[in-house]
Order: structure tokens, then C-alpha cells, then sequence
């Protein structure tokens, strides 16, 4: 039934507003292209073609290799440990992996290096993004296993497989699509990131375009490289679809899914224990130590009447950038996950196309409409709540899309049967029972937005500071006990909801 339901023309009320979402993600591209053939293919192609862009294009690839296989490694792990054993603490330790999302990856760079400076370089910027991007893994993959029936384990347990042979058979394909999910968001993270990469200072194409942007005032090489992510964005998108099953994995029969034995860990509790100490202490621990420590070298830079206004701004572009995120994102999500045509496939790469953009790039792009197209909304409010959306409408897809796909399509069927409009099913059957999982990637969306920099920088209206742009500003000049309390403050505001996701783990 599962199958058919996927089969079926996707509705208008569902295609309308997600082609709406898909083409806000798309409009950062049109200023690519046209910045990109401005001075001809011929000239593009030079670019594209040159040593120092194929090997910008190899440390990009490889650095985004190494972070989505270690987050993979991290945030399966603990999910299994937190969910499915009897894992002392198991509470407090699913808190503690989803805490990383509070910490951004600039300020963790910036402890890392200020503590250790030989990690300059490939692998500081690996252990900073790492640690900083594995929540996304672990929080759709414990949010599988906390929905997965018990009793296909048993069976598969009852047929002689031990306790690891059951899980490699029965839970591990079913957390495909998941972690295939988090694997991409990590991927797009790393390919879009310029903060860490730039404070460990390792070439990667974002940080060649922003070099390209700030000594030159052509455009052209820097938008030829930033087609060149979108390119690279597109096919991990695709490859990404190739990983997920022919179905989902909704439980169909009848009554409710009773909760797991949980393994009992015996002799592996301790090194379990060890795992997620160590995990926590250099995604959570190290950092705030490192920012105790600058916040009691001196605070004779921490001014208060630019700190709390700095606090309130942040607090609301996240609140609103947050809303209007998911429910653009909530169509595309339905979509992905109950119909396999060509429609939905296209309006999900498109969405992912915007997310791998540099931050920097979708700035200057919404510049460029909003002067020619819309100067009202130059350095206005709802322009940066647009750059918000390009940048992590896939943060919200992904965790509707897992949500969506763990509710029984059967139920969508039967109230179509029962004679409810597209639109009725969807706000009484598809929404309400992932809604938990919609939730969460508003929180999720919530604190992405909070950290960002570039494109805030750009756009935030004339005298309008958010705690990150303060931050920015301080570190640059060198202030770090000034930039202290600002850091400080974004990390405790992005705790909030990083800690309600861990309990909801």
C-alpha cells in the first residue's frame, strides 16, 4: 500500500507552495549565472579548469568525506548506545550529543586553535566540523530507533541471529534513510562553511571565494567557483537519493508498537562509557572551558548596550526565519517522502541546490535582486529572513521527510477514502502525526539560524547587530574577551533547544 501511495500525482496544494519554496532556494543561482557568463563560457571555463580549482575542488571533497564518515561513526553510535542499551545516564548523554548544535563551528574552531595551534589545517578543521556537525545524524537516527517495532528484531533473533546480526540485518537498513539524511545535511554543512575553515586556515572553495570577493570587485571568478559547489551540491543530492530504500519503514499492524528490551551492555559499559565521555568532553566541554576561560581573563570589553539589544535581535530573526522555514519546507518534505516522480525529485534537489551556496554568495545575491528587482527590501528585515530560508530550508526537508516517512501512509489512505480533500489529510492526518518530528527540525532550524554570520553580515538591517555579527566584529579585531560574552550568549540561547531535542531523544 506503501508502494501505490507513492505512485500517486502529488497535489496541487502540495506542488504549489513547494515549487514556491524551491524557487526562493533557486534564486541564489540566477545571480550565479549571470555572474558566472558574464564575460563568456569562454572565460568560465578557464576558471573551472585551472590546477588551483581542481585542487580546491580535492580538499573540499576530501575534507567532507572525512566529517560525514566520522559523524556517521558518531552519531549512529551514540544514538544506539542512548536508545537501545541500558547505558548508564543514557538520558544525560542524549542531551549531551545534541548540545554540539549550540556551539558554532566558528567559535569552536577558534577554541581549538587558541589551544592547540598545530592543528592548523586539515585536521583542526576536520575535529571542529565534526564535532560540531554529528548532531545531525544522531537526532533523525535515535529518532528512528525510538520508532522502530521491537518485534522485527525478535523475529529476526528467533531465526537464529544474535543480537549484532539482527541489528545489521532488520535495524540498519531501516536507519538508511535517516542517516542518509543527516549525511547530506553534514556534507552541505562542510561544502558551505567558511568560519572554521577560515580560523584553521584551510583552502577550501568557500574561503577562495570570499578571498576572491574581498580583493577584487569582479565577481566573475568567485561566481564561477560558487557554481561549481552547486554542481558538487547536486550530485551528493542525487547520490543521496540512491541510498534510500523502494519504502519506508512506517509500522502498519495492528495495536501499538511495544518499547525495546534494551542490550545490556555487561563487560562493554565501561569503554561505552569511556566513547561517550569523550565525545561529549571535546564537542561540549572543551569549548565552554575555553570560553570560561577568556570570559574571566578580563571583561573589560562586554558592553551592555550593545550586548542585550544584540540578544533580542538574535532571538527574533531566529524565531521568525525558524517558522517561515518549516512551513515552506513541510510541502517539499511530504512530497520526498510519499511520491517518487520526477516532480518531487526535482523540487528536492532544487531546495538542496541553495544550502551548499556560501553564505557570503546567497548575501550578495539577494543584494543584487533586491537593488534591481525590490529596493524596498534592501537591508530590510524579510530580505534576511529569505537568505535564512535558502540557507537551511534542507535542515527542516530533512527532518519532516523522516518524520513524515515514519507515520503509515494507510491512514492518509483510509481518510481519503472517507471522501477529505489533499489539503484536509494534510492538516488532519499527515501533519498531526509528525508533528513531533517537525517540532524538532524547527528547533534544529531555530539554532542553525542563530549561529549564522555571512549572510547576516550582508543583509541585517542598517544598525541591527545579532550576537554573531558582535561576535565577528570583536574577534576581529583581536578582542577575544570582548568577543567572550557574546559567544557565551549564543551558545546558552542555542542550549535551550538543543536540550529539549535531547530530552525528546
Amino acid at each position: 500500500m506503501l508502494a501505490a501511495a507513492r505512485r500517486r500525482t502529488p497535489p496541487l496544494v502540495l506542488l504549489l507552495p513547494a515549487t514556491a519554496a524551491a524557487l526562493v532556494a533557486l534564486l541564489p543561482l540566477g545571480y550565479l549565472g549571470v555572474r558566472a557568463l558574464e564575460r563568456g563560457w569562454g572565460f568560465a571555463w578557464d576558471i573551472v579548469s585551472e590546477q588551483r580549482t581542481l585542487e580546491l575542488l580535492g580538499r573540499s571533497l576530501g575534507l567532507t568525506a572525512i566529517v560525514v564518515g566520522a559523524s556517521l561513526v558518531l552519531g549512529i553510535s551514540l544514538a544506539w548506545l542512548t536508545v537501545r542499551t541500558d547505558l548508564p545516564g543514557r538520558k544525560a548523554w542524549a542531551v549531551l550529543a545534541t548540545l554540539p548544535l549550540a556551539v558554532p563551528s566558528y567559535v569552536a574552531a577558534f577554541t581549538w586553535i587558541s589551544a592547540a595551534p598545530s592543528l592548523a589545517g586539515l585536521t583542526g578543521a576536520s575535529i571542529t566540523l565534526t564535532f560540531a556537525c554529528f548532531p545531525y545524524v544522531y537526532l533523525p537516527v535515535a529518532a528512528v530507533l525510538r520508532g522502530i517495532d521491537p518485534a522485527q528484531e525478535e523475529a529476526a533473533r528467533s531465526l537464529g541471529s544474535g543480537a549484532l546480526g539482527a541489528f545489521l540485518k532488520v535495524t540498519l537498513p531501516q536507519l538508511r534513510p535517516a542517516a542518509a539524511g543527516g549525511a547530506i545535511l553534514v556534507a552541505l554543512y562542510v561544502l558551505s562553511d567558511f568560519g572554521s575553515v577560515s580560523i584553521t586556515r584551510y583552502d577550501t572553495f568557500t574561503r577562495a571565494i570570499h578571498t576572491s570577493y574581498q580583493a577584487s570587485f569582479d565577481r566573475t571568478p568567485a561566481a564561477v567557483l560558487g557554481c561549481v559547489l552547486v554542481a558538487m551540491t547536486v550530485l551528493l543530492v542525487r547520490a543521496e537519493n540512491r541510498t534510500r530504500g523502494r519504502a519506508g519503514h512506517a509500522r502498519t499492524g495492528r495495536g501499538s508498537a511495544r518499547p525495546p528490551v534494551r542490550l545490556r551492555l555487561g563487560a562493554w559499559t565501561a569503554p561505552a562509557l569511556v566513547w561517550c565521555t569523550a565525545v561529549a568532553g571535546a564537542s561540549v566541554a572543551f569549548p565552554l572551558a575555553t570560553l570560561g576561560y577568556w570570559l574571566t581573563v578580563g571583561n573589560s570589553g562586554f558592553d551592555g548596550e550593545k550586548f542585550w539589544p544584540a540578544v533580542l535581535a538574535t532571538l527574533g530573526v531566529a524565531a521568525v526565519g525558524a517558522t517561515v522555514t518549516t512551513l515552506l519546507a513541510l510541502p517539499v518534505g511530504v512530497l520526498s517522502a510519499r511520491y517518487r516522480g520526477r516532480p518531487a525529485r526535482l523540487l528536492e534537489q532544487s531546495v538542496y541546490a541553495g544550502h551548499a551556496v556560501p553564505g557570503i554568495t546567497v548575501g550578495l545575491a539577494l543584494v543584487f535582486f533586491s537593488i534591481r528587482y525590490a529596493y524596498p527590501l534592501y537591508q530590510e528585515f524579510p530580505l534576511l529572513i529569505v537568505a535564512y530560508v535558502v540557507l537551511f530550508l534542507p535542515v527542516a526537508v530533512a527532518s519532516a521527510r523522516a518524520a513524515v516517512l515514519q507515520a503509515p501512509p494507510v491512514l492518509e489512505d483510509v481518510a481519503r477514502s472517507l471522501g477529505r480533500s489533499p489539503l484536509q489529510v494534510l492538516r488532519e492526518v499527515t501533519v498531526p502525526l509528525a508533528a513531533p518530528g517537525i517540532g524538532a527540525g524547527a528547533a534544529l532550524t531555530f539554532v542553525v539560524i542563530m549561529k549564522e554570520l555571512p549572510a547576516t553580515l550582508l543583509l541585517r538591517p542598517t544598525g541591527t547587530d545579532t550576537l554573531a555579527t558582535r561576535l565577528w566584529t570583536e574577534t576581529g579585531a583581536g578582542a577575544f574577551a570582548g568577543a567572550a560574552p557574546y559567544a557565551a550568549a549564543i551558545v546558552l540561547l542555542a542550549a535551550v533547544p538543543s536540550y529539549l531535542l535531547g530530552r525528546r531523544s
